[in-house]
This record gives C-alpha cells, sequence and structure tokens, in this order.
C-alpha cells in the first residue's frame, strides 16, 4: 500500500511539473510576446495545462483507480477548476499587495496549490465507484 501511495506522489510531482511548467511557460508567454495582462495570461496558461495535467494524471498517476474517462475528466476539471480560482484570487490580491515580480509570484502560487489536486484528485475525481 505504502509503495503504490509512493508511485503515486511520485508521478503527481512529474506530471504536476510537467503541467506547471507548462502553465508557466504560456502565461509568461502571454505577457512578453502578445501583451496579455498577467491574470488574463494566467487563464490561458490554465486551460492549456489542464490537458497536460488531465492526461498524465489519467495515465500514470491514479491510473490503478480505474475511474471511467467521462467521469474522471468532469471531476478532474471541477477540481482543477476549484484550484485556478484560489490560484487566480491569490494572484490578483499577490499582485497587488506585494513586489514580487509576476512570473516567481506565479511560480510559488502553482506550487501551493498542488497538495489540494492531490488529495482531491486521490480521493474524489480520479476514484472509481464500486
Amino acid at each position: 500500500m505504502l509503495k503504490k501511495l509512493a508511485e503515486q506522489i511520485g508521478w503527481f510531482v512529474i506530471v504536476g511539473c510537467a503541467a506547471a511548467a507548462t502553465h508557466w511557460a504560456f502565461a509568461v508567454a502571454c505577457v512578453a510576446f502578445v501583451g496579455f495582462s498577467p491574470l488574463w495570461a494566467n487563464f490561458i496558461g490554465w486551460i492549456i495545462a489542464f490537458f497536460v495535467s488531465f492526461t498524465g494524471h489519467y495515465q500514470l498517476t491514479f491510473r490503478h483507480q480505474r475511474a471511467p474517462l467521462a467521469q474522471a475528466a468532469w471531476r478532474f476539471f471541477t477540481v482543477s477548476a476549484l484550484g485556478f480560482a484560489v490560484n487566480e484570487a491569490a494572484y490578483a490580491v499577490l499582485l497587488r499587495l506585494t513586489p514580487l515580480r509576476y512570473d516567481l509570484l506565479l511560480a510559488l502560487i502553482l506550487i501551493g496549490i498542488a497538495g489540494m489536486t492531490f488529495i482531491l484528485g486521490r480521493f474524489w475525481a480520479f476514484r472509481h465507484k464500486a
């Protein structure tokens, strides 16, 4: 049981880092090259990263839980949207209250949301009802 949990956490970190890097890179590119505001760019980054995250978690992190694809997709989108809502609210507030650069601040927020995503993914989004 601990081995399976350790494996899940390992895959979660790998997939999460890939998704967070995708989110961050697209958000920063949207600000730097397209001229979007950081908050709008954050939304674009999240949408693109959702597909990286869901695919990786469904096929790797939580594959042993055997949730039906449509159920897992809907539930994980809900988890991801909740995480994004917290992310965007915190980002909006912290952009105004801190002197940190927008790109560094976004990286810190993405790391902070990861724990919530793992718990909700493991115990709800990818759980198969018997």
